[in-house]
């Protein structure tokens, strides 16, 4: 009985390791992850929507916001607040990345991250740095 039990713990290791170099006894294949890292932004910029319409956003030294459509001339925006991807509106309030999906209630990012209307990820770091995983 042990030594089934020992064999059966020495041959499965090997199967699966097997296993997983090749597919249906064709050629085998190597599975690789990909990991993208977090890259600090060169522009400090992000895209959002508006009715439709790409504009771009950046902080301020203070955290306040600011947006442009040409990311030449750059207006403060009134409200504080810009759309992702999904329509989930954000904003920095008392310190804190929040967000609302109905501009009423609002509740903290998880790890103040979100993802822009161009697909990429961005996030703020507690500093209010720009960062970017594409």
């Amino acid at each position: 009985m042990k030594k089934t039990i020992l064999l059966m713990a020495f041959c499965l290791p090997v199967a699966l390791m097997t296993s997983s170099f090749t597919s249906n006894n064709e050629t085998p294949v190597l599975q690789t992850e990909v990991k993208k890292d977090w890259m600090k932004s060169s522009t400090g910029t992000w895209p959002g929507m508006k009715d439709g319409k790409t504009y771009w956003y950046k902080l301020d030294k203070k955290a306040g916001l600011w947006w442009s459509t040409d990311g030449k001339k750059w207006a403060a925006v009134s409200d504080g607040a810009w759309a992702d991807k999904d329509g989930k509106w954000l904003k920095i309030h008392n310190k804190k990345l929040v967000w609302s999906t109905d501009g009423n209630s609002w509740s903290d990012v998880p790890e103040w991250k979100w993802e822009g209307s161009d697909g990429k990820w961005y996030k703020f770091d507690q500093k209010w740095s720009l960062w970017v995983n594409s």
